[in-house]
């Protein structure tokens, strides 16, 4: 008996020690920005385990001393490669029994006899690296159109309860479906035990397999569910090893609703998809400035640390967006605009993961991922935002479509083109609450948007009621209360908030017109306070005055401190042509007044090793079109 009673006690202990210990690695993670590699920019959906692992083994001989650690295999990795499949299509997902999505064998030969990605992972962690992949939101069509039993992963069995034993079309909510992907994944109903039980039993069997890294897609931004990322973030604490969460993508961004998210994950998206133009580029300045104002840079999440993460890195042999073909071009970013981004995602400290294909990595571009200062801004730093105090000079005249000054202090001076459109923000939002219902005719009401302009025409939406039969009402609330939003009043085309496709970094138009159905993107919703709030994505509707490009000009400056004292000064040149960029020395010391107090002893620029031009005023650099100058200011 007290032989028995001292077992007992023992493997309690060994259990309770397993998740101290467990909880301490979890605790851990991304204690700076994560590092790495993923395969979309390279091999869109289409990359095969030969491939990975030898980008893997590269990565580690090349680049793993440099911090890049993880190794990510990006979507559709279940699909099945065969003709007829692509990112959207419908029938080709290998599932398992119970609905979730395994690896598809003839791209992934271990993955037989229900591996999964076991030795793939065990490979992978042979290379001193770690192993993720990419899994959208919800449940696959695959697993709905089966109907395929849910498992309960604390019996073994399938979930009961109610005296019902559940299956899949019980969790899908197939008007949630993904609305850049509508064909392969809806949300799951997380409010339902069965509905949890699936998440949980997907996230314990990618545990199984080895997994480090989880990239959670059409989940944020536009797409948000934010029930599933916290059941989700809640599961990964719980799993049998320590798992870095990663949220994508980041459309309509704001403070508020990174807020939301970033004490539950260890990184998110803040952008559209970021692809090799200079356009994708420049977009990502005043979204990073605004979540480095909002002290989001590295903020306490329950996983650990949490980024802003402004995508990956464009750079090196590429292949296209969605394409079904792999590798088999140079990034079109000029060397300039290749440096730029590298300095401003070092300055906002965004996770760095590589997207070329690592087998033609060439000397240029290993010199811009291995840069040690970029890499030690990018780790160290601290105290990183945005540096309004510049003026820009010099630069030639631009094209129309551009601002025309010769000097631009502050921010960049913007263009616009006093075109409306609707876009998205947190309901949190002060400029959320604009809307109010007025009667058009005898038979049809309008939302309109308040307009601060004076003589300037409203911004007007004609309410369509959701044609609805008793039956679909009777067991879901999705369309009480809701309407429909035509743009004219003889439009047979209904307002989704989420565009049907996937976004890059530099679209600012939002929402899409299609066929009116029960679609949850197409349900909208007026609260008393004037917030029109759209059913798929639970964010509002405002109204902007969009610039006649998304591209913007002019300059800016990113500031930060390092380690030792220094400070780190990156310039960056948005417009056409090179430009003469300076800032005053003054407001450098009242930026850092115990750092800049004194003369200022030396002052380097990282990427060409000259020396910094100072009058004793100001300190100023040329700088090339679209591209940057990176300053370390020592002073005595």
């Amino acid at each position: 008996m007290k032989l028995s009673i001292s077992v007992s006690f023992t493997l309690l202990l060994l259990l309770l020690l397993h998740r101290i210990s467990s909880e301490g690695l979890i605790e851990a993670l991304a204690n700076t920005p994560p590092r790495g590699w993923n395969s979309y920019d390279s091999f869109s959906w289409i990359i095969s385990e030969d491939e990975f692992l030898q980008n893997a083994q590269l990565v580690s001989q090349r680049l793993r001393s440099h911090g890049y650690e993880y190794v990510v295999i990006d979507y559709l990795w279940y699909r099945k490669k065969v003709p007829g499949a692509y990112t959207d299509s419908s029938g080709f997902d290998v599932i398992d029994n119970w609905g979730r999505v395994i690896p598809d064998p003839g791209r992934w030969p271990s993955s037989k006899g229900g591996k999964g990605f076991t030795e793939v992972a065990n490979k992978v962690h042979s290379m001193g690296l770690k192993f993720g992949f990419h899994i959208m939101r919800g449940i696959s069509t695959q697993a709905v159109n089966a109907n395929t039993p849910i498992l309960d992963t604390t019996t073994g069995k399938a979930y009961v309860e109610g005296g019902k034993t559940w299956t899949a079309s019980d969790i899908a909510i197939k008007e949630r479906a993904c609305a850049w992907m509508p064909h392969g994944f809806m949300s799951v109903n997380t409010k339902l035990g069965a509905g949890r039980a699936f998440l949980r039993s997907l996230h314990e069997q990618y545990a199984s397999w080895g997994v480090d890294f989880i990239k959670h897609d059409c989940i944020f931004g536009e797409d948000l569910d934010f029930d599933e990322i916290n059941i989700v973030s809640k599961v990964l604490r719980n799993v049998s090893r320590p798992v870095l969460y990663s949220l994508s993508p980041g459309t309509s961004v704001t403070p508020a609703l990174a807020k939301l998210v970033s004490p539950l994950v260890n990184m998110y998206r803040i952008t559209g998809d970021d692809w090799d133009n200079w356009g994708d580029v420049a977009a990502h300045f005043g979204v990073s400035s605004a979540l480095a104002a909002a002290n989001l840079t590295g903020s306490t999440s329950v996983m650990g640390k949490s980024w802003p993460d402004l995508d990956m890195l464009p750079l090196g042999w590429l292949t296209d967006a969605g394409s079904n073909d792999g590798p088999h071009r140079n990034s079109n970013l000029t060397f300039e605009e290749q440096k730029t981004q590298m300095t401003l995602w070092a300055m906002a400290k965004s996770p760095l993961m590589f997207g070329g294909d690592m087998r033609k990595l060439d000397d240029r571009t290993y010199n811009l991922l291995t840069n040690p200062t970029i890499l030690e801004i990018n780790t160290y730093s601290s105290k990183n935002k945005e540096f309004p105090f510049v003026t820009a000079s010099n630069a030639l005249k631009t094209n129309s479509h551009h601002c025309r000054s010769s000097r631009v202090r502050r921010k960049t001076k913007d263009c616009r083109s006093h075109k409306n459109a609707l876009t998205l923000t947190s309901c949190k939002e002060t400029n959320a609450a604009g809307w109010s219902t007025e009667n058009f005719d005898e038979d049809l009401d309008r939302v309109c948007w308040k307009n601060t302009k004076k003589h300037a025409e409203p911004f007007c939406l004609y309410k369509r009621k959701a044609r609805v039969t008793p039956n679909e009402v009777g067991d879901n609330t999705l369309y009480l209360g809701k309407t429909q939003l035509l743009t004219t009043t003889k439009s047979d085309a209904c307002l989704g908030a989420s565009s049907k496709r996937r976004l890059t970094s530099k679209e600012l138009k939002r929402g899409s017109l299609s066929t009116c159905n029960n679609d949850a993107n197409q349900m909208w919703e007026l609260d008393n306070n004037g917030n029109l709030m759209n059913n798929y994505s639970g964010l509002c509707a405002t109204v902007q005055s969009l610039e006649a490009t998304a591209v913007p000009v002019g300059a800016r400056a990113w500031v930060a401190t390092g380690r030792k004292g220094e400070v780190y000064l990156a310039f960056f040149n948005l417009n056409q042509a090179k430009t003469t960029i300076s800032a005053p020395i003054s407001e450098l010391r009242r930026a850092f007044p115990g750092l800049i107090s004194g003369v200022l002893h030396k002052c380097t620029e990282v990427w060409t090793g000259q020396a910094c031009k100072t009058d004793g005023q100001r300190i100023f650099m040329d700088v090339e079109a679209h591209g940057t100058a990176l300053l370390v200011l020592i002073a005595n």
